[in-house]
C-alpha cells in the first residue's frame, strides 16, 4: 500500500475499539462495549445519515404466542431459496426476542394497540411479527440508540470522517497479520487522519449506489466491503441485489421507499389500467417475496412499456391508512398524491446488498482483530433473498455477538504499533472533478442497465470491460490527485461493483434475486459463490 495520495496527517487517535459506521449495527455494538473500553464512532456524515434512519417497515422477531421460532426459521429459509446456513439462521431468529426487548430496554417507541406491541405482516411471512414505530421503525431505533451514544462517557462520535483503507500490521505471537486502524479522511479539514484500535468494526451498509434507482441514501457506497477486500478478506454472494419493489416514482422524489407492510396490510398492486396481475406470477398474490414482486413489476413494465405501476390501499379506511402510515402517508402528500383516495405511481429500485464480507457467528472476518457486522457482512443469514424486517434483526443480534467476542478476548490484545503517517507530497489538486462526476454516472447507468433485475451473459460480460476501464482512471486520480469524498466513494464503488458483475457471471442459474435469461433453471445443488483476493494467502502467514 502506497500512502502518497492525500492531505497533511495528523497525530494517531488510539481507542480500544474503533467503529466504522454508525447505523443500527455499530451503535448498538458500541453501547454494548462502552463500559469497559473506549470506542471511537466514524460516521462519514452525520450519525443519522444511513439507511437505518429511513427504514419504515419494522423488526421481525418471535414476539406472539401464535408464532414460533419454527416458523421463522422456516420462512426465512423458504424466501433464502436455498443458500441461508441454517445455523445462522437460528442463531438469529433465537435471539430475536431479547434483541428486541434490549431496544425497549433503551427506550424504543413502538406502536402499540390496546395496550400490547401491534405487530405487522410482511411478504413472506406466515405470521404476524414485525414489530414497529408506525412506519417510521428506524429513525424511532436509530434516534434512540444516537441519544444514549451521546451520553456515553466512553464514545467518541466523529462525525464527517469517512475511512479510506484499513492497516494491516504483522503480529509475531501469531505468525499473521492483524488489523491495526485505518486511515480517515475529515471532510471538514480535508486532512487524512490516523484512527488505531485494539479492534476494528466494520459497519458501514451496503452498496445499493451502485445503482442509478435506490431506496438508500446517499452513503451507501459499499465502504467496509472495498476495504475489506483490499486487505485480504474474502467477500461472497454479491450476485444478490434485494430491489425493493415500490419505491415511489416521481420526478421530484428521490430514494423514497414505500413501506413492503402496506401490501401486509391489504395494499393491492395494479397495472395502469387499474387491473391487479401478482396472482399471475405467485399465489401468494402481493405478499410474495421481494424478490418475485420486483421481477413482477419489472415484467409487466416491460411488456406494457410503462413508466411505472401502482400500488393502491385506498380501499381501506381513511384513518387506518394515516394512523398505521404517517410517514408514507405525508410524504405523498408533499407531492400531490394523497394514499387514501389514490394509488402510488411506484417502480423497483435497489434496497439491500445480500452478500457481503465473510464473517462467522462473532462477525470475525480473515483478517485478525477485524470485525463486521450488519449489511456489510454475509452471515449466511439471507441467503439468495432476504426476507423482509430480518435485517434491522441482523444487526443486534450479530452486533451483541461481536460485542461478547471482542469483550471476552480484548484484554490480552496488545496495542498495534503506530502506523506510518500518509504522506501528501507527491500529489496535487485535482482541476478534474467533472471526470469523477461523469465516472459515478456512467457507472451508475451501467450497472443498473446490465446488472439489474434481469440478467443475461452478454449485459454481465459488457459491464465487465467497462468496470475495468473505469477502475484504471480511477487508480490514476487516486495516486495522483489529493482524495475527496467523491473519489473515495467513487473508488470504492468501482471496485465493489466488480465484485458484483464477478459474483453474477459465476452463478450460472437462476435463484432468488440472480435471475439469468440464459440460465433459468434452478441447479440441484445450492452453493454460495465465493471471491478470494490476491492477498488473501498471506492473511494466516508472513515472512
Amino acid at each position: 500500500m502506497k500512502y502518497m495520495n492525500a492531505q497533511v496527517s495528523s497525530q494517531p487517535n488510539n481507542y480500544d475499539v474503533l467503529v466504522i459506521g454508525t447505523g443500527a449495527a455499530g451503535l448498538t455494538l458500541a453501547l454494548h462495549l462502552a463500559a469497559r473500553y473506549r470506542v471511537a464512532l466514524l460516521s462519514k456524515q452525520r450519525l443519522r445519515d444511513g439507511s437505518t434512519w429511513f427504514a419504515q417497515g419494522g423488526i421481525a422477531g418471535v414476539l406472539d404466542e401464535m408464532d414460533s421460532v419454527e416458523s421463522h426459521i422456516a420462512d426465512t429459509l423458504d424466501a433464502g431459496a436455498g443458500l441461508c446456513h441454517p445455523d445462522a439462521v437460528r442463531l438469529t431468529v433465537e435471539n430475536s426476542t431479547a434483541a428486541i426487548r434490549w431496544l425497549i430496554d433503551q427506550g424504543v417507541d413502538f406502536t402499540r394497540e390496546d395496550g400490547d406491541y401491534h405487530l405487522t405482516k410482511e411478504g413472506g411471512h406466515s405470521h404476524r411479527r414485525i414489530i414497529h414505530s408506525a412506519d417510521a421503525t428506524g429513525r424511532a431505533v436509530h434516534s434512540t440508540l444516537i441519544d444514549r451514544v451521546r451520553a456515553s462517557q466512553n464514545i467518541d462520535c466523529f462525525e464527517h470522517h469517512i475511512a479510506l483503507d484499513l492497516i494491516r500490521q504483522p503480529d509475531p505471537g501469531k505468525g499473521r497479520f492483524r488489523c491495526a486502524g485505518t486511515y480517515v479522511y475529515n471532510k471538514q479539514t480535508e486532512e487524512v487522519e490516523l484512527f488505531q484500535g485494539r479492534a476494528v468494526v466494520l459497519a458501514t451498509g451496503g452498496a445499493s449506489k451502485a445503482y442509478l434507482y435506490t431506496s438508500n441514501p446517499d452513503g451507501a457506497s459499499g465502504d467496509g466491503i472495498a476495504m475489506a477486500w483490499r486487505a485480504g478478506c474474502r467477500v461472497s454472494n454479491m450476485e444478490f441485489n434485494q430491489f425493493h419493489p415500490t419505491c415511489l416514482y416521481h420526478p421530484r422524489a428521490k430514494a423514497m421507499l414505500v413501506t413492503e407492510a402496506l401490501r401486509g396490510e391489504g395494499a393491492q398492486l395494479k397495472l395502469p389500467d387499474g387491473s391487479r396481475f401478482m396472482q399471475r406470477f405467485d399465489q401468494r398474490g402481493e405478499l410474495a417475496p421481494r424478490d418475485i414482486v420486483a421481477r413482477a413489476i419489472d415484467h409487466e413494465m416491460k411488456r406494457l412499456g410503462a413508466d411505472c405501476l401502482y400500488l393502491d390501499i385506498s380501499h381501506k379506511d381513511a384513518d387506518f391508512v394515516r394512523e398505521h402510515f404517517p410517514t408514507v402517508y405525508s410524504n405523498c402528500l408533499q407531492y400531490g398524491i394523497d394514499i387514501t383516495r389514490e394509488p402510488i405511481p411506484v417502480v423497483p429500485a435497489a434496497h439491500y446488498t445480500c452478500g457481503g464480507v465473510m464473517v462467522d457467528q462473532f462477525g470475525r472476518t480473515d483478517l485478525d482483530q477485524l470485525y463486521a457486522i450488519g449489511e456489510t457482512t454475509f452471515t449466511g443469514l439471507h441467503g439468495a433473498n432476504r426476507l423482509a424486517s430480518n435485517s434491522l434483526l441482523e444487526c443486534l443480534v450479530y452486533a451483541r455477538s461481536a460485542a461478547l467476542h471482542i469483550d471476552g478476548t480484548l484484554d490480552g490484545v496488545q496495542p498495534p504499533r503506530e502506523a506510518p503517517a500518509w504522506d501528501a507530497s507527491r500529489v496535487t489538486d485535482s482541476d478534474e472533478d467533472v471526470v469523477i462526476s461523469h465516472n459515478w454516472d456512467e457507472l451508475r447507468r451501467f450497472m443498473w442497465d446490465y446488472v439489474g433485475i434481469v440478467r443475461t451473459r452478454k449485459r454481465l460480460l459488457r459491464a465487465e470491460h467497462r468496470v475495468k476501464l473505469l477502475q484504471r482512471e480511477i487508480r490514476e486520480f487516486y495516486a495522483n490527485y489529493k482524495v475527496s469524498s467523491d473519489l473515495i466513494e467513487l473508488r470504492n464503488l468501482a471496485l465493489v461493483s466488480e465484485l458484483i458483475i464477478r459474483s453474477a457471471l459465476d452463478r450460472r442459474e437462476s435463484r432468488g434475486l440472480h435471475y439469468s435469461l440464459d440460465y433459468p433453471a434452478l441447479r440441484e445443488l445450492a452453493m454460495d459463490t465465493i471471491l478470494v483476493p490476491e492477498n488473501f494467502a498471506d492473511q494466516r502467514q508472513f515472512v
